[in-house]
């Protein structure tokens, strides 16, 4: 049996503005209408299991909205309280899975990638079972076209054709210079991040070459906990679980890694340039979505989001326009958009971190407008959900339906509220909102005060759990 485990723990900072740490890339739907995850969870074979989720714990609710969409049955969603690589992800997976009477083999896929032959993905997982059947641990590598410095390689000995390659190391992102180097000698190939062995192998050859990884990974699994759809593990042992890849903790220490080429259309999205070459282009060779237009430009990727861009008289760029914020890159350094993200953290900026559009387990909010004291917020909530029962120490707030029927709960009264009409919680007031209806519900918060921050909740109820 073969049970795909899906990684979706990325924070896509490379795809800065639309990709931000609440809101990766591989929730976004960059391709298709759907997003990377769920388009990796949907090219799946017929003949796998179910997949077993592992993703952060900041983005449990996106994750289960995105399965539901997509009508997606699972094993199980497990949550990291902190990302911790791939190394101790895969173990969790393996060790949750593995039981006396069944040792699944274990198709580990990253939820960020995207893979434009289906056909050609199952044949190679058919033969990469066959060979994982043997006690092999099997990654897929792709044959490099250029000297990609994006993505990390695998050197193999092929010096006799095969079906598969005996593994001799790996190298991460190289510069220029050693990446054609790579490519010129034709014993390369890109890392995929595409593992099939079986569960019992994965975890003998991680308990021998990182035995601290191990243990750490068997304590976490020894005490967790449902909540509703999703799996705890025990935090406190989690933390302390040192932060690797399965490149560096197993596979190139392994004498049992071997690689299957793979010939198919893959591509990790892991830069503007990259997803650029990932679409189709006009005339002039750009891609352009959203409300745009070009004059005489070439070889770009222009993105609106919300608002008219025009460019004229410009080539070899990248110019994504959001709500809240707008990049304008070279297409050929776009790689080096990590480093504005790491300085918007530095200087404790929300942009990292959130977009305008912020999702909740209930729905999600829209910040329109702030100032000195105030701050204006659009709800939307789902039918049938509701915000937690709670209380702000800092700030009051106004509510105005603008579309649905609010039930509301302030202090020791709960009444409904209709379109255009209003209320007034007051600062420290005990109140909650629900959606009790079958549509949607639409609110303008205006809230006031001298602090605005979300940190400012005290949450007495919650259907979901949160702190």
């Amino acid at each position: 049996m073969i049970v795909p485990v899906i990684l979706s723990g990325g924070s896509g900072t490379r795809l800065w503005p639309l990709s931000r740490r609440l809101y990766p890339k591989q929730f976004l739907s960059l391709v298709n209408e759907t997003s990377l995850f769920q388009d990796t969870i949907m090219r799946l074979p017929d003949e796998v299991s179910n997949p077993l989720v592992i993703c952060n714990e900041e983005h449990r609710f996106i994750v289960a909205e995105q399965l539901r969409q997509i009508n997606s049955n699972n094993k199980g969603v497990i949550l990291e309280p902190i990302g911790k690589n791939t190394a101790p992800a895969i173990a969790i997976a393996a060790m949750s899975l593995l039981n006396e009477k069944e040792d699944p083999t274990l198709l580990v896929l990253s939820a960020d990638h995207l893979i434009q032959d289906n056909e050609q993905f199952s044949n190679s997982i058919e033969i990469a079972r066959k060979i994982a059947a043997t006690g092999k641990m099997v990654t897929l590598g792709i044959q490099p076209h250029k000297p990609e410095i994006g993505y990390g390689y695998i050197k193999v000995d092929n010096s006799e054709k095969n079906e598969y390659y005996n593994i001799i190391s790996f190298t991460e992102k190289p510069n220029l210079e050693i990446a054609q180097k790579y490519l010129d000698s034709g014993n390369y190939y890109w890392n995929s991040g595409i593992f099939i062995f079986k569960a019992s192998a994965y975890l003998k050859e991680l308990e021998k070459y990182e035995p601290e990884i191990y243990a750490i990974c068997k304590k976490s699994c020894t005490k967790v906990s449902q909540d509703f759809d999703f799996i705890r593990l025990d935090n406190k042992e989690f933390y302390k679980c040192p932060d690797k890849s399965i490149d560096h903790a197993v596979m190139e220490k392994t004498s049992a890694g071997v690689v299957i080429p793979f010939e198919g259309s893959w591509s990790d999205i892991g830069s503007w340039e990259a997803l650029w070459d990932s679409k189709s282009k006009d005339s002039n060779n750009n891609v352009s979505e959203g409300d745009v237009i070009l004059s005489k430009v070439k070889n770009s990727y222009i993105h609106s989001s919300n608002r008219l861009v025009s460019v004229n008289d410009l080539s070899d760029l990248i110019i994504i326009d959001t709500q809240d914020a707008l990049l304008v890159s070279s297409k050929k350094n776009s790689q080096d958009i990590k480093y504005i993200v790491q300085k918007l953290k530095n200087d404790n900026r929300s942009e990292s971190d959130n977009h305008r559009k912020v999702y909740r387990p209930w729905g999600y909010f829209d910040s329109i407008d702030y100032g000195e004291g105030f701050q204006v917020k659009r709800l939307f909530i789902n039918p049938g959900a509701k915000l937690s029962l709670q209380k702000h120490q800092k700030r009051a707030e106004h509510w105005v339906v603008v579309k649905g029927i609010a039930l509301v709960t302030c202090g020791e009264k709960k009444y409904k509220l209709t379109e255009n009409q209003s209320t007034y919680i007051p600062k420290g007031e005990i109140h909650r909102l629900e959606n009790r209806e079958k549509n949607p519900l639409e609110i303008i918060e205006i809230q006031t005060g001298n602090y605005l921050g979300e940190d400012d909740i005290i949450r007495l109820e919650d259907d979901y759990e949160r702190s």
